[in-house]
């Protein structure tokens, strides 16, 4: 906004023109409202050897050139002026003077347009100024606002209204100007150019609230009904603010996650979504979303969202959680110790939320924290019960894992007290357990021979480990005469253990030396007892199965022989061929039911003791000899 002080052009111009040259002065634009008059200021010179009687002079509209025939606005010659024009102008000036100023009042809006004067000082001594004023009609104040205004510093927003109606002067009076400021009114004001405004000033600290206000300027005519209105919306300037954005967000793993952030500024923000610096989306627009589809434990995380403008910036954070099962865990520490270290071993998963971590072993809780990520397991001077399999489970709501290790504590060897030699007919086996780790070698001695047999040696021992345990297995044959003594010996790198091993079940090695024949004899005196004890007075049956009486006789064969002589004869047959087969006990059998098993039979007790005895010693023999 330009305001000069007032300057007197008009004798800088008359000056000028007493240099003897045709020349004009006039406002190259003026305005005045609609319904007012205006006041269009001029002066004009001509040669001083020039010395008219009388000057005339001629107001044109829109065209400087006579023969175009524009409208005549003014004629001082006749007064004859366009219909346009007639009853609105007339000559403030004096011609006489040099000044040609013109008054036209009742504007309307086709009046606006450019005004030409041409000077008439009679005869040839015309002269058409190319000089010319533009008249604006207006009917709205000019509310003047800087180009630039910003929050938080203090402006000025004037409203200016002409004033170059010498009948009618305007007031002037804000709207919408509440808790903005109280206007300063610095009254009628005259412009570069000659023309006059009425001022008024607003001043105010703007706010980003502020920002689109809408501010109005009312220029109002005393005693007329004229009355004009003007608006200006505030375009205030201000740095980014975020005013809206997620709070910390829980998402499961593989679901849609959308951050949303929004921001207010004037002009509007570049607003960008970053993560770890780097720029995941951007845009210039008052709200952005960032769209996650499947969201994966990767981009869990803080996210930024940042807005800025040429005035400011602003930024704000949100927080992802992907919620997730717990990974497989991972075991670091001691997996081989020696018998007596310490153990430490570290399990470690990752989850959200943390999760409940075990450690077990065979179905025995030996560890366990909760939502907690590491676990370790401290295990001082390891034995050899720890050696094994162990098991690390991670769990959350939202799923479990787990990971087997295996902790391999080594020591010497330990000869376990199984370890024995046994006897069986004429063989002896030799059963020598070990526990040991690393696999331990073995070896049996035989001190009473001066022998060593060891494992390498497949021929006389066989060996099979199954765990911790190494068992071998020495076979040697033909001593059940004289059982030998025999030491296992194991070694590994951890030391040598030595044991004589015992021999088991004496009852076994008297078995072993009676032998198959001693067996059968006993079990025949056992047969014999019984029977004597539980066929006492039977009697004898015929061969046919029927029983004699005093009215019934056997048949002739078994007339001839008695039951006595019968079995007499059948184990001495027997007892004298070279084999027993299956058959020839069966009819030992058939003989003794016959004969035994009936209560009548009239066999003496004694005579079947003896019978059997007969049999069996001749079985026995027999047996022997084979």
């Amino acid at each position: 906004m330009i305001f000069l002080t007032a300057l007197s052009l008009f004798w800088i111009m008359i000056s000028a023109s007493r240099g003897g040259q045709w020349g004009a002065w006039m406002p190259s634009s003026i305005s005045a409202f609609e319904g007012t008059c205006v006041s269009i200021p001029c002066r004009f010179s001509f040669p001083d050897e020039l010395r008219p009687a009388v000057v005339h002079g001629v107001w044109y509209f829109n065209s400087p050139y006579p023969k175009n025939y524009p409208p005549v606005v003014f004629k001082s010659r006749t007064q004859v002026v366009h219909e346009s024009f007639q009853g609105r102008s007339r000559l403030l000036g004096d011609l006489g003077l040099r000044n040609c100023t013109l008054l036209l009042s009742n504007l309307s809006p086709e009046l606006g347009g450019k005004y030409y004067f041409r000077g008439d000082l009679g005869g040839y001594n015309q002269y058409t100024f190319s000089e010319h004023s533009v008249l604006d009609i207006i009917n709205t104040p000019n509310i003047v606002v800087p180009p630039e205004v910003m929050a938080g510093t203090e402006v000025e927003v004037s409203c200016m209204v002409p004033d170059n109606c010498p009948e009618l002067h305007p007031e002037l009076s804000w709207l919408g100007h509440e808790g903005l400021g109280e206007p300063t009114v610095l009254g009628r004001l005259r412009e570069e150019e000659g023309t006059w405004v009425q001022v008024s000033l607003l001043h105010f600290v703007p706010t980003r609230e502020t920002n689109g206000h809408r501010l109005g300027c009312q220029a109002s005519f005393p005693n007329t009904t004229l009355q004009f209105e003007g608006y200006a919306s505030l375009d205030i300037k201000y740095p980014p603010v975020i005013v809206e954005i997620n709070s910390t967000v829980e998402a499961i793993e593989g679901s849609h996650v959308s951050l949303f952030c929004g921001a207010d500024s004037n002009p509007p923000p570049l607003l960008t979504w970053m993560r770890d610096g780097t720029v995941l989306r951007e845009a210039v627009a008052e709200s952005l979303s960032l769209e996650l589809d499947e969201v994966t434990p990767a981009e869990d995380g803080v996210y930024l969202c940042l807005a800025e403008n040429t005035y400011g910036q602003d930024n704000r954070t949100v927080g992802l959680s992907v919620m997730y099962a717990p990974w497989k865990p991972t075991v670091n520490g001691t997996v081989v110790a020696v018998e007596g270290e310490t153990v430490s071993i570290l399990c470690s998963t990752q989850s959200n939320p943390d999760p409940i971590l075990t450690i077990f072993k065979e179905k025995q809780i030996l560890a366990t924290v909760i939502y907690e990520s590491e676990l370790q397991l401290e295990l001082p001077a390891v034995t050899p019960e720890d050696d094994g399999e162990y098991w690390c489970v991670a769990e959350n709501q939202y799923g479990q894992r787990a990971t087997a290790f295996n902790l391999s504590v080594e020591f010497a060897p330990v000869i376990l007290l199984e370890s024995h030699c046994a006897a069986a007919r004429d063989t002896v086996q030799c059963l020598c357990v070990v526990k040991a780790n690393p696999e331990p070698s073995v070896a049996f001695e035989l001190p009473l021979r001066n022998v060593t047999v060891n494992e390498t040696e497949r021929e006389f021992v066989y060996s099979e480990r199954s765990g911790l345990l190494l068992t071998s297995i020495l076979t040697l044959r033909g001593q059940a005469q004289a059982p030998p003594r025999v030491i296992c010996t194991s070694h590994n790198l951890y030391g040598t253990k030595s044991l004589e091993l015992p021999f088991q079940g004496a009852h076994r090695l008297m078995w072993a030396k009676i032998g198959p024949v001693g067996a059968v004899v006993a079990f025949a005196i056992l047969i014999a007892i019984v029977c004597y004890i539980t066929q006492t007075r039977r009697k004898c049956r015929c061969l046919d199965g029927t029983l004699p009486t005093s009215h019934h006789r056997c048949p002739t064969f078994s007339a001839v022989f008695s039951c006595p002589s019968l079995v007499m004869w059948r184990a001495t047959t027997l007892a004298g061929s070279h084999s027993i087969s299956h058959s020839g006990f069966q009819k030992l059998q058939q003989l003794h039911i016959i004969c035994g098993i009936n209560k009548h039979s009239p066999v003496p007790s004694h005579t079947h003791l003896l019978l059997f005895l007969f049999l069996v010693l001749h079985t026995s023999a027999l047996l022997t000899r084979n």
